[in-house]
């Protein structure tokens, strides 16, 4: 049965598809040979969107990522990321880091462009003047098409004086905290979100259960996200389920159907360990809520 190809949105000059891939996954918890069989499933189920980082990975992410696509990269959306720690003396956003940074993804990506490049987080010992204009430098040599910024409050997407053209920061059922100004902020503007953790580590996947063990060795077990793996989210999660098992959906359809939406949300960033976890969230995101349904959730969730 050929695979139903997600909805197409855009980021500036950017078509991507509605489920975007995050491969934060690469190099760290799967190996080459793994990533390979993830990428390979992704392409296959119409997925074009890569969101990847320099410090995924400490750059295996962007190095598999870029050899797993091989002939096939002007055929795809690659995105990734600099400004976070990649090691002690390679951060930031000065100018001159900015373009080391990039020449160093460049080559790691095995590419001689990046669709969309992103400020991973503020730096506060950088004007964002300096690096907005060192990155519309690397959009006229043709390095980058179009920029980006991450985890950034409304204030700070400001000060970027419209340059960015999309925004991505953490954002979910169960994370709300982008509604506030970040969102509007990004209508204001015309400026595409990309809302990352879409699953609260997945807390949103419906594998865990309210009075129920951890599945060994998940991200719950592991101890990851303490302020998501609470009882009041676990209660959220099990009338969300009651919700979407209602009308025939699960808990997982209803988390990216519920992202897209949302305005300018342009693509749902997913991780995925898996050639079958990365085709259940290509086809995640088809189910159209009503005003009406979206009216419910928000009513489940107080």
């Amino acid at each position: 049965m050929q695979a139903i190809r997600p909805e197409r949105r855009r980021i500036g000059s950017l078509e991507i598809s509605l489920t975007g891939l995050g491969c934060n996954n690469f190099g760290w918890r799967i190996d080459e040979a793994k990533t390979q069989l993830v990428v390979d499933a992704a392409l296959e189920s119409g997925i074009n969107f890569f969101d990847t980082a320099d410090i995924y990975g400490s750059g295996q992410s962007e190095e598999y990522l870029g050899r797993a696509l091989g002939s096939r990269r002007r055929d795809v959306i690659v995105a990734t990321k600099f400004g976070m720690n990649f090691d002690m003396t390679h951060s930031g956003a000065r100018p001159e880091y900015v373009r080391q940074a990039a020449e160093a993804s460049l080559r790691r990506l095995g590419t001689d462009y990046i669709d969309l490049y992103q400020i991973h987080q503020p730096d506060p010992n950088t004007p964002i003047a300096d690096t907005v204009g060192t990155l519309e430098e690397l959009v006229r040599t043709g390095k980058v098409v179009e920029i980006g910024c991450s985890n950034f409050s409304a204030a700070q997407i400001r000060e970027a004086d419209g340059k960015f053209r999309s925004v991505q920061n953490q954002y979910s059922l169960l994370h709300r905290e982008p509604e506030a100004e970040v969102l509007p902020e990004c209508r204001q503007q015309h400026l595409a979100f990309l809302p990352y953790f879409p699953l609260a580590n997945g807390l949103l996947t419906g594998k865990y259960r309210k009075g129920k063990p951890l599945p060994e060795g998940s991200r719950g077990d592991a101890g990851w996200g303490p302020k998501v793996f609470t009882e009041e989210n676990l209660d959220k999660v099990e009338r969300l389920i009651q919700f979407a098992e209602g009308r025939g959906h699960s808990l997982l359809e209803l988390a990216f159907s519920w992202l897209a939406a949302q305005p300018t949300v342009a693509s749902v960033i997913a991780g995925a360990v898996s050639a079958e976890q990365v085709k259940a969230n290509a086809s995640a995101a088809l189910w159209e809520l009503s005003s009406g349904d979206l009216a419910q959730i928000d009513a489940l969730l107080v």
